[in-house]
């Protein structure tokens, strides 16, 4: 393998765009926006094909896009662009077909965003105000940029960010060492970071970028276990550093959903940020740009963005009708109303946050002590903890089952009293914000973590899963180190749950439940028997709204809009419903005990081999396998494999053109023993037939948070 220096990709495509077809408002170009260091980041944009300068929309995201978000890009930037703006697509450094290495620093990616708005906004066809977005990773990079403020940037919009990477950004849950989550995402990004450039925008040097940058590359896990406390490391990725979400210089649209788990974010910024800096939106959708939103209803919100937009990139005489005003509410929030009349749910608004209409309702426990020492495999009917599609496969199923493995507390909801909040229906309990728990427990052995969820129970007995909140016993003092447990002793603990608006309508039942395992989503504890849960002193505190019951003024635009599908097909025949695979199966083998979790975490429209119109050939394989045994914490095992590959055939009738494959195959491992974690990791890469890279690593972690 060679250890030379990236060699320099051209500044310009190699040849110049086709010309617009007759009647076409839009032109899109591939280029190469230059940083300081030498590295190009290839950038993709659309623009008006007016001549006069146009405000610029930015999304930088560490994703490729020329196959993996192609599709979504196709639907969203060609909007804007017919809509009077230059919408740009980069790809961070080492990612795609932009030069250089990864970096792991999502500082140092906000710092490369940076320049390359600045440049964008020297650019002649620029008005000089540019706004940025992003979903996930992107979202990200547009919050931090928000900390930066460069002078062009105006405004940002971030859908599903993370702000404070050790708390909610998978890897530890509560300061408990995530299973799935962690091993899931990290597998998929090792498997990113070794994707090959593509030729056919990368040019003859694409081998030698490959090359390079494999190289460079570390599993993610090893990283992320390398810092199993909340120390300098994680401190410096969140949005601000020391200063926190205050740094925040430049107006935020933060946008969230139910189903997704970075939702706290927003309600974080609309506390943290003066009102005329922030506004919020969260909805019933799962980790996904909110026109696509399932399970839904999904809503027009590139018609939403625009009208940010317009408010902050545009003079005021030059700003479109629909440009929002200041007096807007601060938040727009669905809230779920099961047995509602008017449905699954529907907007309300609020014009502060924490909002004067929120008060805290205390719900004591009440009962004998009760030992909690759930079974191993408690957790198996979780979920998946992120969806990036809201398929059904990824919801929590009813919840009898985890229940029965559980300590429940219940209360009934009435249909009047002070208790009752704001719902579509006389009475209820509506709930807007992250209720709290106060816990009594008693341990006898130095190490635990306690997992609660919240139901609503219906009439006929089936809990649905509201949310919930996980906490490791050594982190209740604060996160940043280990605080063993004082065997034999009883503390109090307090917990926060995951931010959630719901309506318990009347006659159901608010239901508690209290357990000491949770897989596949934590990592279970070592020597851990589990504890004493002493209802006297212990509570559920629920933010309860109250007062009449104000819809949002203006609903988010209701239909989805969005430029023409890009026109990607399958190329092999497509399986019946009968024929798929499942997409998460639960599976009990009774002889040994053990339970096994197998998922396909491809969304459904990968999961198949498909053509792009720039005829790429794309192929992706996945399957995470997470098992346990019911009476043994030792027997957590996560395996999960990533396959992709690439390919280019030969154009029909240009001899020049030459066939080209590549394939990228990682498998990943994480076990532990009473002492430590133990990560195995493989990359194996080839260039057609030819092996070009072939890494393996194992490695131990001792166990410090778990």
């Amino acid at each position: 393998m060679s250890h030379a220096r990236p060699p320099t990709a051209p500044s310009v495509p190699s040849a110049p765009p086709p010309p617009p077809p007759p009647g076409a408002t839009v032109r899109h170009d591939d280029v190469r926006i230059p940083l300081h260091d030498g590295t190009l980041l290839h950038a993709r944009i659309w623009r008006p094909l007016a001549d006069a300068p146009a405000p610029v929309l930015l999304e930088y995201a560490p994703d490729r896009l020329t196959d993996a978000t192609a599709a979504r890009d196709a639907q969203r930037h060609p909007w804007y662009a017919a809509h009077g703006y230059a919408s740009v697509r980069v790809d961070a450094r080492g990612h795609g077909n932009s030069t250089g290495s990864p970096a792991d620093d999502p500082t140092a990616t906000a710092a490369d965003a940076a320049e390359a708005v600045e440049w964008l906004a020297a650019q002649p066809w620029s008005t000089g105000r540019i706004g940025a977005f992003g979903l996930g990773a992107g979202a990200d990079v547009a919050l931090r940029l928000a900390a930066l403020a460069p002078d062009p940037l105006a405004a940002v919009v971030t859908v599903g960010a993370t702000d404070a990477p050790y708390d909610n950004g998978g890897a530890y849950l509560g300061g408990s060492v995530a299973a799935d989550p962690l091993h899931s995402g990290a597998t998929a990004l090792l498997s990113e970071l070794c994707r090959p450039p593509d030729p056919s925008y990368a040019g003859g040097a694409w081998r030698e970028l490959w090359a390079a940058r494999l190289e460079t590359v570390t599993p993610p896990l090893h990283t992320l276990l390398a810092h199993q406390l909340r120390d300098d490391f994680w401190d410096g990725r969140a949005v601000g550093g020391g200063a926190g979400l205050a740094s925040v210089r430049v107006p935020v649209l933060a946008v969230g959903g139910w189903r997704d788990p970075y939702r706290d974010t927003v309600f974080r910024l609309l506390a943290a940020l003066p009102a005329d800096r922030v506004r919020g939106l969260v909805g019933p959708w799962a980790h996904q740009y909110p026109d696509h939103g399932h399970p839904g209803p999904a809503i027009g919100f590139l018609h939403e963005t625009l009208r940010w937009w317009e408010r902050h990139l545009r003079d005021a005489d030059d700003r479109g009708s629909a440009a929002p005003t200041a007096d807007e509410p601060l938040l727009r929030v669905w809230l779920t109303t099961p047995d509602g009349p008017g449905g699954p749910g529907h907007w309300i608004a609020e014009d502060a946050w924490p909002s004067p209409r929120v008060r805290t309702v205390p719900y004591p426990l009440t009962g004998a002590p009760r030992p909690v020492a759930a079974p191993q495999h408690t957790g198996v009917d979780a979920g998946r903890w992120l969806s990036t599609t809201g398929r059904t496969s990824d919801r929590a199923p009813d919840q009898r089952s985890e229940d029965a493995r559980s300590a429940c507390f219940e209360f009934p909801v009435a249909g009047d009293g002070e208790e009752r909040g704001e719902g579509p229906a006389r009475g209820g309990v509506t709930v807007l914000g992250n209720p709290r728990v106060t816990l009594r427990l008693r341990m006898a052995v130095p190490h635990g973590q306690v997992v609660v969820r919240l139901c609503d129970v219906a009439p006929d007995g089936s809990p649905a899963l509201v949310t919930r909140g996980v906490l490791n016993l050594a982190a209740r003092h604060g996160r940043e180190r280990a605080h063993a447990w004082t065997p034999g002793s009883t503390e109090d603990v307090a917990l926060e749950l995951h931010s959630i608006g719901y309506v318990f309508p009347p006659g159901h039942r608010i239901r508690l439940a209290v357990s000491s395992a949770y897989w596949p989503w934590v990592w279970p504890q070592t020597g851990s028997t589990g504890f004493v849960l002493v209802p006297t002193g212990s509570r559920l505190d629920l933010p309860v709204r109250h007062g009449a019951n104000r819809s949002a003024d203006r609903p988010p635009h209701a239909e989805p809009e969005r430029s023409q599908p890009l026109g990607i097909s399958s190329t092999v025949p497509l399986a019946t419903p009968d024929e798929e695979p499942g997409e998460r199966r639960v599976i009990r083998d009774v002889d040994t005990g053990e339970w096994r979790v197998e998922t396909d975490p491809r969304p459904r429209d990968a999961q198949r081999a498909r053509r792009h119109p720039d005829g790429l050939e794309l192929f992706e394989d996945a399957v995470e396998v997470r098992t346990i045994r019911a009476d043994d914490p030792l027997s957590a095992r996560a395996e999960t494999t990533w396959t992709a590959r690439f390919h280019r055939p030969e154009e029909p009738g240009d001899p020049r053109t030459k066939p080209w494959t590549a394939t990228v195959e990682v498998r990943s491992c994480l076990a532990c023993d009473a002492a430590d974690f133990v990560a195995e990791d493989e990359v194996v890469c080839r260039d057609g037939r030819e092996v070009v890279f072939h890494r393996t690593w194992k490695k131990r972690f001792p166990r410090i948070a778990g």
